[in-house]
């Protein structure tokens, strides 16, 4: 993998680790995010990752870009031998079609198949939470099936429905509020993502993962119950781990 250091404006340093959307890329990121997290160093601010990049702002009056960038390059090295994490995969239920899944027959005759292969090849998939972002909440799902990739609406809707499962090209993720979309929208799930009054307020992170399972009208609308009184508990398993 070809990595690229840069300034970024006077006062912060970018690391491009390539151009591709990949597991390796993200996994190289986030070793070399929790390697220099642990540094701890004096006049860094923040760091940023993406996809396939990080930028570290800090406070020139503290420490000199040179400084950094010979900092950055010992990260590299020492992350290189940082073993992975084991990751979560979050079992996250969804009603697909009806009024709140409008665009699965849409998504079924774009690609040629029937609306319970959608489903299926929607579900058959554990999506890497790249990172969360956009809104509060929101997780950037990679790993989508190409045989249900769909393009974007011409339109975007004024509005979806907080829990909106939707995919875009070849992405799919959960709209954790209301918001305006450009996604194809194929189902939602009764479980919220974002609830500002938990001591970590986003259910997903970045580094773990999610799975899709189908539920029926009956099943969403009692899960939804459960979890607005917080007495639903999502389903958890290691990634590598049989289904529980």
């Amino acid at each position: 993998m070809s990595v690229e250091i840069m300034a970024l404006g006077d006062s912060a340093i970018r690391i491009s680790f390539g151009n591709e959307i990949e597991e390796s890329t993200h996994h190289e990121i986030y070793r070399f995010l929790h390697n220099i997290m642990g540094y701890k160093i004096d006049g860094v601010i923040e760091c940023v990752p993406t996809f396939t990049t990080i930028a570290i702002f800090y406070n020139p009056c503290k420490i000199r870009y040179s400084q950094l960038e010979k900092i950055v390059y010992s990260v590299m090295e020492s992350a290189k031998e940082t073993k992975p994490h084991t990751p979560i995969v979050y079992r996250i239920p969804v009603y697909y079609g009806e009024k709140t899944g409008p665009d699965l027959r849409f998504v079924a005759e774009y690609n040629h198949i029937s609306e319970l292969e959608v489903i299926q090849y929607h579900c058959n998939q554990e999506y890497l939470v790249h990172m969360i972002g956009f809104v509060p909440g929101f997780p950037y799902l990679g790993g989508l099936n190409k045989k249900i990739s769909t393009p974007r609406l011409e339109i975007p809707r004024a509005k979806v429905a907080a829990g909106s499962v939707g995919i875009g090209g070849d992405q799919t993720g959960i709209y954790p509020v209301e918001v305006p979309s450009g996604w194809r929208i194929i189902g939602i799930t009764p479980i919220p993502l974002f609830d500002i009054e938990n001591n970590n307020p986003s259910l997903l992170s970045a580094g773990n993962y999610v799975s899709f399972f189908p539920v029926d009208i009956d099943e969403y609308l009692a899960i939804k119950e459960m979890a607005a009184l917080k007495k639903y508990k999502v389903l958890t398993y290691k990634k590598g781990d049989s289904l529980p």
